[in-house]
């Protein structure tokens, strides 16, 4: 139970840090920062893990770089696919 509420927590900090970092506005609320931030952290988790820095689930300071990195990459991913779907013309 705590290492999903700590899971949810650490995925908004990251993901609002990827937020920080990337310039421009976004079309993302807190929800979107939210599962962007844990899809980060999760990348982090398993680069850290890989790297024998730590387990998916603790935190380090190279999961964490890692993480951040991911959610920002996340965040372009999200703005061009949402970007693509504005554009269309639907009839």
């Amino acid at each position: 139970m705590f290492n999903i509420i700590g899971l949810l927590v650490v995925g908004l900090i990251i993901g609002a840090i990827a937020r920080l970092i990337k310039p421009g506005r976004q079309a993302l609320g807190i929800v979107g920062t939210l599962l962007l931030g844990v899809a980060g952290a999760l990348i982090g988790g398993l680069v850290a893990s890989f790297l024998g820095t730590g387990e998916i689930f603790e935190l380090n300071i190279i999961g964490f770089i890692v993480a951040v990195v991911a959610a920002f990459l996340l965040i372009g991913v999200a703005e061009a696919t949402v970007g693509k779907n504005k554009g269309a013309v639907r009839r």
